[in-house]
This record gives structure tokens, sequence and C-alpha cells, in this order.
């Protein structure tokens, strides 16, 4: 199994290479864009309440706040890279493709791959081989050119709506995610029974309540390991119980342990 990161700070883009690996991944979301190719591999992808069958050729589209998760279908591998592209980024890039500063919104989660494919392909070549001169940028351009002009549409209309109810839980496990919090405070905060709340979840965001916080946490841990913050340390500061848990839970979300996902920011291994 063979597993590449490389954060490219000139396009301000995270690059991933997988190959070789089992690895199911459970129902999480991010809060970037995720553009990625199948190379190899069968997979079966949930997201968004609809089920896909993945395969070789297939680029997966996901927007900040997609619930997904994916499981190997069959008894082979998979093969597999992707960017992921922080909301900022994604703004200026749509501005330059459409211009219009707005997000865009991928309306399928799973499409055939085609030109997309080939030049996805080619860029992240260039960011794994960390090449220089503009090349890149124009990829990267080109790239998001064409996702928008086939699948997208205004980010909005991939936003569930949410009652005021699930807004106020989220907002409490936003101001509390270091904290150690129970259903029954986010239940009372947001006005809602527990198997209420359990089943807006479901419903409107494709998570448990508790899923939607290690989410929050796991966020919020990336963020302090590429400032170069200390496993250990990013586990005490975003609520987890202890750092085996963390290491566990980061790896299983994001594909990578903490140590080395922090170590492609030049933070070396811990």
């Amino acid at each position: 199994m063979k597993k590449e990161a490389v954060y490219d700070a000139a396009l301000r883009i995270e690059a991933y290479h997988f190959e070789g690996t089992a690895q199911p991944f459970p129902n999480h979301f991010h809060e970037y864009y995720v553009v990625g190719l199948m190379e190899a591999g069968e997979r079966v992808l949930s997201c968004k309440n609809q089920t896909y069958r993945i395969a070789q050729g297939d680029l997966l589209l996901f927007n900040p706040g997609d619930s997904h998760a994916c499981v190997q279908n069959g008894g082979g591998t998979l093969d597999y890279r992707a960017f992921n592209i922080p909301t900022e980024v994604m703004l200026d890039l749509a501005e330059e493709a459409t211009g219009r500063r707005a997000l865009p919104g991928f309306s399928r989660c799973a499409v055939p791959g085609g030109e997309a494919a080939d030049c996805l392909r080619a860029l992240h070549e260039l960011v794994l081989q960390r090449s220089g001169g503009f090349g890149k940028e124009e990829k990267l351009l080109l790239l998001t050119a064409l996702l928008i002009q086939a699948w997208g549409q205004p980010f909005e209309r991939c936003v569930p709506e949410c009652r005021e109810e699930l807004e106020r839980a989220c907002s409490f496990m936003e101001r509390h995610y270091a904290e150690r919090i129970s259903l029954e405070q986010i239940c009372r905060c947001a006005g809602l029974s527990k198997s209420a709340l359990l089943r807006a979840f479901a419903r409107e965001k494709g998570v448990t309540p508790y899923s939607y916080l290690e989410n929050i946490r796991i966020a919020r841990a990336r963020s302090l390991l590429e400032q170069g913050v200390p496993p250990a340390e990013a586990a005490l500061r975003t609520g987890f119980s202890d750092q085996s848990h963390f290491t566990n839970c980061f790896s299983r979300f994001i594909g990578l342990p903490p140590g080395v996902y922090r170590g492609i920011f030049g933070g070396g291994i811990q």
C-alpha cells in the first residue's frame, strides 16, 4: 500500500495519491471541495442519500458539507488521486473560469472522467513532482472550467434546507467542540428531543450528531497540524480523549496518520 500527500503552496491545494488501499471511509464530510479520480478498483459510494458504483476513470466531486462514505466492492484494492481545494481558492478559480465571483456547487458526486480526468491526472503528477512554472496554474484553471461547465450549478442548490433547530445544534457543537459535551446538552440548545435530533440530522445532514462533531474536531485538528502543532497537542486542543483515539479517528477520516499529515506541511513526523 502506498500513500502520498503534497501541499502545493503556489496553488494553495493539497494532492493525495493512494495505491493498493482497501481502507473503507466512514460517513463524513469536509469543509473544502474534493476533486478525485478513480484509477483502479471498484467502490460503492454513498453521497447525499444516493448510492453510486464507481470504478476506474470515474471522477468524484464533493462540495463542502457533502456527507459521503465508501467501501471496496469485490476483492480488489483502490488506486485513487485527489485534490483538496479550500473554498477561498475555489472562489478565485470560479471567478477566473466564469467571470462571476460565486462558489459553484457540483450537481453529482460521481461523473464520467473524459477530458477532465486527463487534465486532473496531468496536474496531479506536476504537483507530486513539485514542478515549478505556471503550467500547473493553467491546468488547474482548465480543470475548474471543465468541471463547472459540465456539472456546476449555484452552490446554494447543493445545500439542503436546514431547520432553525439544526442550525442551533450545529452552532453549539462548532463553539464547544474542544469540550466534553453530551447529546443532552445539544438537544437542550436545539430545543429537540434526542430521537427528533437524530432523525433530523440523518435527514438533513446525512450523519449523526456525534459524527458531525468528529468532523468539526478533525477539521480543526487539520488546521493545527498544518501550522506545525504536534499531534499530541492537536488532540488535546480539539477535544479528543487521548492521542490514540485522535490518531485512529484522523486516519479513518483523512487516510493518513496525524504525524504524516503534519509532515507534508514541513512540520516533521511525530
